[in-house]
């Protein structure tokens, strides 16, 4: 059903636990500020609580830089120096060797969610951890090996069956060879299509939509063999222009497509750190007037790899994110991350590329 593209990797993926402390999330208790709880690094985003086609444009399309600040033409030295490691930082986020790690989001029954991925939508069953003392179980599910595919992580709450996605969520896309042969499958095991196959409006990409057993909606989009099948998020923004600059310039994406949809209000945007065949892309979606979302408690955050935590957060900061957990090695390991909020608020956790290799060992 969905065809893979190999991909060399000569790390094979296992469990190794660490501890880390924070503040309570929805379903999954943290540990107190003197006692530390172990996780593994599978599940490091849990730690941190929370269409169609398109034309060509340029980034190039504000007229201040939010990230930057300016200084006057009198200013001292001090500021003069200020602005210039502002710029080196901002600079070296262009360099920096980022990739998506994985998404994190929860479910009611995951053996039922398991079933549905790997039935319905052609996913293996990476590694699963049921963590008893902190009554949660983590499954990841994916195209491929975690060292070189973007991956799903699923955390189960003991005994929460439901949760509230919200309205800013929007859905994750599935690339595969034949739609129509897809949805027949899906609606065999008892699926739920919100969207038959057909042409994309104002295009020719076949896609449709389904629901999994949760609520979470996937978009499925024909396309020839790709090694990165699992190849979208979208998210709703208040303010395109803002998320577009906070992710060119803090995060360090590409704005690989951007498209204005008048006749049905909305505007779209697709970023990331490679081409749309060949990686994971972020779709941020702008719906006209609106500026807020709800959003829920079920869908968690994204994880990207870096090659240094500390000048990442130092970039978020100068582009007005917010850091919810500074950069350091988590307690008990090694493995240095460091977690934000963008300015519509989703959540993001940069983890160190060095690190995250040698948890898979």
């Amino acid at each position: 059903m969905v065809r893979i593209i190999p991909m060399a990797s000569s790390i094979k993926p296992s469990l190794s636990s660490l501890r880390f402390s924070g503040s309570p999330r929805f379903g999954v208790p943290l540990s107190s500020p003197n006692s530390y709880r172990r996780f593994t690094l599978l599940h490091l985003a849990s730690v941190v609580p929370q269409l169609q086609s398109f034309g060509l444009r340029s980034s190039k399309l504000f007229k201040e830089d939010r990230c930057r600040k300016p200084v006057r033409a009198g200013g001292n030295a001090t500021q003069a120096s200020s602005a210039t490691t502002q710029e080196n930082v901002l600079e070296w986020v262009k360099k920096d060797k980022r990739r998506m790690l994985h998404v994190v989001y929860r479910v009611g029954d995951l053996d039922r969610t398991i079933k549905f991925y790997t039935e319905c939508l052609g996913m293996k069953l990476l590694r699963k951890r049921d963590i008893p003392e902190e009554r949660y179980t983590n499954a990841f599910l994916g195209y491929g090996p975690e060292d070189s595919h973007f991956v799903i992580e699923l955390t189960y709450n003991y005994g929460v069956d439901k949760y509230d996605i919200g309205s800013g969520f929007g859905h994750f896309g599935i690339a595969v060879d034949d739609v129509a042969k897809t949805v027949e499958l899906i609606k065999a095991k008892g699926g739920k299509v919100t969207r038959e196959p057909g042409p994309v409006k104002g295009g020719k990409t076949v896609i449709a939509f389904i629901e999994d057993p949760d609520g979470y909606k996937f978009e499925l989009l024909e396309r020839g063999p790709t090694p990165e099948p699992l190849c979208q998020v979208m998210l709703r923004v208040g303010d395109l222009d803002r998320a577009i600059e906070f992710y060119e310039k803090a995060f360090g994406m590409e704005l690989l497509r951007k498209r204005d949809n008048p006749e049905y209000k909305y505007t779209i945007a697709m970023m990331g750190y490679g081409p749309e065949d060949k990686s994971v892309v972020m779709e941020f979606t702008y719906n006209y007037g609106v500026t807020e979302y709800d959003k829920g408690n079920a869908y968690a955050q994204i994880a990207i790899g870096t090659d240094d935590v500390y000048r990442t957060a130092e970039a978020i900061k100068l582009c007005g994110g917010n850091i919810t957990r500074e950069p350091g090695p988590l307690p008990g390991i090694n493995t240095k991350i460091t977690a934000c909020l963008d300015p519509d608020g989703w959540k993001t956790v940069f983890v160190d590329n060095i690190d995250f290799l040698k948890e898979l060992e």
